[in-house]
């Protein structure tokens, strides 16, 4: 296993996880240090999101045509030129221009690592690498949006954008060290890319449409899970903290332990259906039996262990396709997963609204079900 690649990679995706989420604690701050409403300033997520997809999509294609290394190691030092640029924003109109382009930049390079750390492991270490890689993710909210609080409350939003510029110039170095020696048998530099086409198989849509699915199954948990806990049993801000914190500690677990059963278990599929089964369980209980806070608490953190079990033996599936369309393949899926989490925020503001938190419960198992039926009888 590649464990330095590996750290560096988990570094990158910290960093470029924290360009968004880190800006959580600060939105009242921003709000009347930028002139302007709390839902502009929250709307700042869905621009990041979406040039993130896009771009995601792009330097996948990009990858596969000029070689990883430009991406890996350009797009996090793009992501802290961006980051100083939201820290000197005067204007929302400012900070929004430069939040879009610090999520293009994450966009740039998050997809390009898996394809690097795919391209560095054998099929069956690929769920394990990938789950370390994803995990970075996790500890964002873990440990990266509490310490972002607690330096802003010393240096302001201002300095925490600066903090998060210096951990992607870390990131970068890191996967610069990491990436020096070639992976065995590179494609030659500037050989023309296959087309879209030739990626876009029976196969890989399939687990396109599965990772969608769980993106949403993930994502209306994620979103609305500290509402729900408010709205629920009265709590405030700050007593959401330790529930949030072991929500993101069940999903690190998952992720880790999905990796192992990737790698472990021969029909990652049949790993991934038995997952994402497990979750619709899991979230008919969770949002239909509130008998008190520690129990919501306790079935919060089961429903995403088990749902991020799937997720390592989806992304080994994803990455075991030729080297040539590997970048292209899981940019792909990056820019699908941002159509996840847009579902998952507007079906779960539909369901809120029309039926309350008790449809949340039978809209995740629903979805969940038919991601494990895409896994089953899905084109292979």
């Amino acid at each position: 296993m590649p464990w330095a690649l590996l750290a560096a990679a988990c570094l990158g995706m910290f960093a470029a996880s924290s360009s968004g989420t880190t800006r959580a604690p600060f939105l009242i701050a921003m709000a009347g240090d930028l002139g302007t409403s709390l839902p502009l300033i929250a709307n700042l997520m869905a621009l990041t999101s979406i040039a993130w997809g896009a771009a995601s999509l792009c330097a996948g294609a990009g990858s596969d045509r000029w070689g990883r290394r430009p991406f890996l190691v350009g797009g996090p030092v793009a992501l802290a030129l961006c980051m100083a640029g939201v820290s000197t924003a005067e204007s929302y109109l400012g900070a929004a221009l430069w939040a879009t382009l610090a999520g293009a930049c994450a966009g740039a390079f998050t997809g390009v690592l898996m394809a690097e750390a795919s391209a560095r492991t054998v099929d069956r270490q690929r769920g394990r690498a990938l789950g370390w890689v994803m995990a970075g993710q996790s500890l964002t909210l873990l440990v990266g949006v509490p310490l972002a609080a607690a330096i802003g409350s010393l240096v302001g939003w201002r300095g925490v954008n600066l903090c998060v510029a210096a951990l992607a110039l870390l990131a970068a170095l890191g996967l610069f060290l990491t990436t020096l020696r070639p992976v065995d048998g590179p494609r030659a530099a500037g050989r023309p890319a296959p087309r879209l086409s030739a990626a876009l198989s029976p196969r890989v849509l399939n687990l396109l449409a599965m990772g969608v699915a769980e993106r949403i199954c993930y994502g209306l948990t994620a979103v609305y899970f500290a509402t729900f806990l408010q709205s629920t049993y009265g709590l405030g801000l700050g007593q959401v903290a330790l529930p949030l914190a072991l929500f993101a500690l069940g999903n690190i677990v998952g992720t880790v332990l999905g990796g192992q059963l990737a790698d472990r278990l021969g029909n990652r599929m049949r790993t991934f259906a038995i997952a994402m089964a497990g979750s619709a369980v899991v979230a008919l209980a969770l949002f239909g039996w509130t008998p008190a806070l520690e129990a919501s608490v306790a079935l919060g953190f089961a429903y995403v262990l088990v749902n991020a079990i799937a997720r390592p033996s989806l992304m080994a599936a994803l990455a075991n396709v030729p080297d040539e369309v590997r970048g292209t393949v899981l940019g792909l899926n990056v820019t699908s997963a941002s159509f996840g989490w847009l579902g998952a925020a507007s079906l779960g503001g539909w369901m809120m609204a029309e039926f309350g938190f008790a449809g949340f419960g039978p809209l995740a198992a629903g979805v969940a079900l038919f991601g494990a039926a895409l896994a089953v009888f899905g084109r292979r």
